[in-house]
């Protein structure tokens, strides 16, 4: 069964879509740093550069991160055709029956390192009814491990790899019968509209705005050692300094806006990133 995104339609959210600042990641200067985030005693998810995902490929990693990251609606039409009702489908059985399938070590090595595979864990249950993951594995000094993924687990990956890419979970709910018809017709529509547009990097744009932006320490060869969190930072925080100078300048000109009318927030470039 086929349910991931294509790698054609691994997509950005980009502009006022996304937000930096997530109350529920503690450790955000870690990310900033480019630490690793330790999800539990055999897993943590690293946190790649630029340069690593220009050569394992922009648009098969995008694809990758939506595909673990997506919820029953997401795929709403895919469930469907496949005889599961997308929004009874809890975000933790997609998981562990479909999404995580379709990722072996290699594939998921620039996020896990060389130790985890997805795909060939296997689905065990714990006397209290609990489902979760497992998969045997020889480690480095030649002892027996066991890696783990329980339900708490996988909602802390999910929610790191959201805040490193910038992607809110879909939330929309179908109220209706038609309403539920209107989604799945709809998100089959916008699927096929994607497999025909041209592809087309969405990193490009940005790194491209950003070496040649006033301000920004990097140039077209250093730019590529950041990490993506740190570098999505930057694009909103240039975003941020720049229309807060705007707005100031255009206020103390005695020509422009009223700055009595901005809200503080907007005329503070050190602010959260909103």
């Amino acid at each position: 069964m086929v349910l991931c995104n294509d790698n054609r339609t691994g997509r950005l959210i980009t502009g006022g879509e996304f937000t930096m600042i997530d109350k529920d990641i503690p450790d955000q200067l870690i990310l900033y740093r480019g630490h690793s985030h330790r999800i539990n005693e055999s897993i943590s998810i690293r946190i790649p550069t630029l340069e690593e995902i220009c050569l394992y490929g922009e648009l098969k990693y995008y694809s990758m991160i939506h595909t673990l990251c997506s919820v029953g609606v997401d795929l709403c039409w895919q469930l469907e055709e496949a005889g599961i009702p997308f929004d009874e489908i809890s975000d933790y059985k997609l998981f562990y029956m479909i999404l995580r399938k379709h990722y072996h070590t290699e594939q998921t090595q620039i996020l896990f390192g060389n130790m985890l595979n997805l795909k060939e864990m296997k689905l065990s249950e714990n006397e209290n009814g609990e489902v979760y993951l497992t998969q045997k594995i020889i480690s480095e000094d030649n002892g027996k491990k066991t890696i783990t993924i329980h339900e708490q687990d996988y909602h802390e990956i999910v929610k790191y790899l959201r805040a490193l890419h910038n992607l809110k979970r879909n939330d929309a709910v179908a109220g209706t019968k038609s309403c539920r018809m209107a989604f799945i017709e709809d998100a089959k529509t916008e699927y096929e509209a994607h497999l025909s547009e041209p592809v087309k990097s969405n990193l490009l744009p940005m790194i491209s705005t950003m070496v040649n932006s006033d301000g920004f320490k990097r140039n077209d060869q250093t730019i590529w050692d950041m990490n993506i969190y740190a570098f999505m930072d930057s694009v909103k925080r240039v975003d941020k300094i720049r229309n807060s100078n705007f707005l100031l300048q255009s206020g103390y000109s005695g020509f422009g806006i009223d700055l009595n009318k901005i809200k503080k927030e907007e005329l503070n470039y050190m602010g959260e990133l909103n």
